[in-house]
């Protein structure tokens, strides 16, 4: 079936058994690309030997979007991140709106975001796009479901798209990770839609559990169909764990985004 869209998948996530390269390797040969999490946890020597085409990787260690302190943080870990994204050749560099600590649980927790918290967090994503622009790197902001990251500031997915739209710059786009919009709002295709002139990357999996398509309720094969009439064409990528079987997983992912 041919696939109507570039296809990836989060090599941290599935054959847990097997060092990064050989995961990364892995998906290579099945034709796909390959999302990484964070870098220091991996030998880039030996990723970069495989030749792999990285898509995305956390693009920050540190730092946060709303406060002066937090911004200089971000700043300072985005440009030494970007050299290591420009090292292994990666196409996007994902930011939250606060770093995430043991378990995806934010550090720096709001349950209300001000108006001086927006102020300052445009600012920041546009400091981003400057540092982008001189480094010739891409970021994307990705949302997050308020269970999974309680009290994450500018975690949800119309929080996000005002942001990113608001800045409206090639050099920041938004992570439409489906999973956690379906958590947390819910009526996917119409976020799609909104979302659509900034997207950079889309990323899936199914709820409940996190798990790849067609073991839980979300209809991805539809969701695709969707996403190629409103003229999509970008990264999809597979971010989750394998139910059972991690090639099984890869094989199911394939399947509800080719059409």
């Amino acid at each position: 079936m041919p696939q109507a869209f570039q296809l990836a998948v989060c090599a941290e996530m599935l054959w847990l058994d097997k060092p990064i390269e050989w995961r990364a390797a892995r998906l290579t040969e099945q034709g796909l690309g390959v999302g990484l999490w964070n870098f220091p946890a991996h030998d880039l020597g030996k990723l970069e030997k495989v030749g792999a085409d990285y898509t995305i990787m956390n693009g920050y260690l540190e730092g946060r979007l709303a406060d002066a302190d937090g911004a200089a943080m971000l700043l300072k870990s985005a440009r030494e991140t970007a050299q290591v994204g420009k090292r292994l050749g990666v196409d996007r560099l994902n930011l939250h709106g606060t770093g995430l600590g043991d378990g995806g649980i934010p550090i720096w927790q709001h349950q209300v975001v001000t108006g001086e918290m927006w102020l300052r967090a445009r600012d920041t994503l546009n400091r981003i796009c400057d540092l982008a622009e001189e480094e010739g790197v891409v970021f994307v902001l990705e949302n997050l479901n308020p269970m999974d990251h309680p009290g994450c500031p500018f975690g949800s997915t119309a929080d996000v798209l005002a942001l990113v739209s608001s800045i409206d710059r090639a050099h920041l786009r938004i992570n439409l990770d489906l999973y956690h919009t379906q958590i947390g709002d819910g009526d996917l295709l119409r976020w799609c839609e909104k979302c659509l002139p900034w997207i950079g990357e889309v990323q899936v999996a199914d709820n409940p559990g996190r798990l790849e398509p067609g073991t839980g309720e979300i209809n991805y094969p539809g969701i695709a169909k969707r996403l190629a009439n409103m003229g999509y064409a970008g990264p999809v990528a597979l971010e989750s764990w394998a139910q059972a079987d991690s090639d099984a997983a890869v094989d199911a992912f394939v399947k509800a985004f080719s059409l």
